[in-house]
């Protein structure tokens, strides 16, 4: 006999640390209204002196939240308030979402633009890095304004979106370069739309013959989940193929409101992976990063990467030695599923690209054979074949019959 399929928690199941935290800081919200994104984002904590409301502070986080005011905002949904630990400086939404001094000063090797990403940018929502995909930058605003971003050189400041000429003339570049089949659209957050803005980008970019894909990248399932309405998840799914790219940091944040939103996308045929950013004392364990896959896993979410921080201004207190990385990786290879065990990236400093790691294995190399270690240090010898032309003679053939039966757009 099957076991039926249990659905989703509800989102005001009681003990959840949302339903707790949302009667302890917001007792007189509504269902209704703390169901509804554009509430959240009303009532979205923007400045020390509400903050002090509902968080009791630490000087280093008061003194955080003043010295980095010129520098980058602050943005905290009710919802994701509500995760934070009044109690814990180190409790991991509360790390990301408040400042603390270290924010302030920039370190030596830090840079606004840490991606390089300005100077292959044709267009003011256009990014051109690698040869088959751009990066569509959709708007400058975002649920929560996280302390690790990459981006806060056009997060910082403004709250307008592209305006329709700006959008129209990132649409015109795509049209007009046929090697890009690959549309990643990001920002800010894309979710942040409404859906009819949102539907003015994915419309235009579907039509075009030599896209083959659109990606979304949002934090919105982590921070402000309610934003995921079944009207969203099938504009998304109108557009197919549109892959879902999220970004969960910490197991804590896979609440039941996050697992329904995610669930949402993928049962409307919307695919969701997660890009995790590694983080030191806030996820800088194999045993989270587990966790945290496994949990994802459960709620249909592929992990994907898991992104060594990258090296924008003020954000060097949070960021791990490239040994950690891999210490985790090889901590996961072997103890768990493959599924589970994100690949490594590195953004390289200043446009390089991105690099992915993975401890090495590899003892020896021979000709007859190479010799490899296990996840548990143990030697095994892997025979080489004795034929190595490794020429694909049907290739020519295939070039022709992919185009002539619609395996690949022409």
């Amino acid at each position: 006999m099957v076991p039926a399929v249990l659905p989703p928690e509800p989102a005001t199941s009681r003990g959840s640390l949302s339903a707790e935290g949302r009667k302890r800081l917001f007792p007189n919200a509504t269902d209704a209204e703390w169901s509804d994104w554009r509430w959240q984002q009303r009532n979205a904590v923007r400045g020390l002196e509400q903050l002090e409301r509902y968080v009791p502070l630490s000087a280093d986080e008061r003194a955080g939240v003043q010295e980095t005011s010129s520098l980058f905002r602050i943005g905290i949904s009710p919802y994701y308030l509500s995760l934070i630990d009044p109690e814990h400086p180190f409790c991991p939404v509360r790390m990301q979402s408040i400042p603390v001094r270290a924010e302030a000063r920039v370190r030596p090797g830090e840079l606004s633009d840490p991606l390089g990403e300005d100077k292959t940018r044709p267009e003011e929502c256009i990014v051109h890095k690698y040869p088959d995909r751009v990066l569509f930058l959709a708007l400058d605003t975002c649920s929560v304004y996280c302390r690790h971003c990459t981006r806060r050189r056009i997060t910082q400041g403004g709250v307008a979106e592209l305006s329709k000429e700006q959008i129209r003339r990132g649409v015109d570049y795509v049209r007009r370069h046929p090697e890009v089949r690959d549309v990643l659209i990001s920002g800010g957050d894309p979710f942040m739309l409404s859906d009819s803005r949102l539907e003015e980008i994915l419309a235009p970019l579907s039509e075009i013959p030599h896209v083959e894909m659109i990606r979304i990248g949002t934090r919105v399932p982590v921070c402000l989940p309610m934003r995921v309405t079944d009207s969203l998840a099938k504009t998304l799914r109108r557009y197919a193929p549109v892959f879902v790219v999220t970004h969960f940091n910490h197991p804590k944040e896979v609440t039941p409101e996050a697992r329904e939103a995610c669930e949402r996308l993928v049962d409307h045929g919307v695919p969701v992976e997660n890009q995790a950013v590694l983080m030191r004392q806030l996820n800088s364990d194999a045993r989270i990063i587990k966790e945290l896959s496994h949990l994802l896993l459960r709620t249909r979410v592929r992990p994907y990467y898991l992104h060594q921080m990258d090296v924008a201004e003020g954000c060097e207190h949070l960021r791990t030695p490239i040994a950690k990385g891999l210490e985790i990786i090889q901590q996961l290879r072997g103890h768990t599923t493959g599924l589970a065990v994100p690949h490594l990236a590195v953004d390289l400093p200043g446009g390089g690209g991105k690099v992915t790691l993975q401890p090495d294995y590899v003892v020896e190399y021979g000709q007859q054979e190479t010799v490899f270690r296990n996840y548990k240090g143990e030697r095994y010898a892997y025979p080489e074949p004795e034929e190595t032309d490794c020429a694909c003679p049907y290739e020519g053939v295939w070039q022709e019959r992919a185009l002539q039966y619609g395996y690949r757009k022409g």
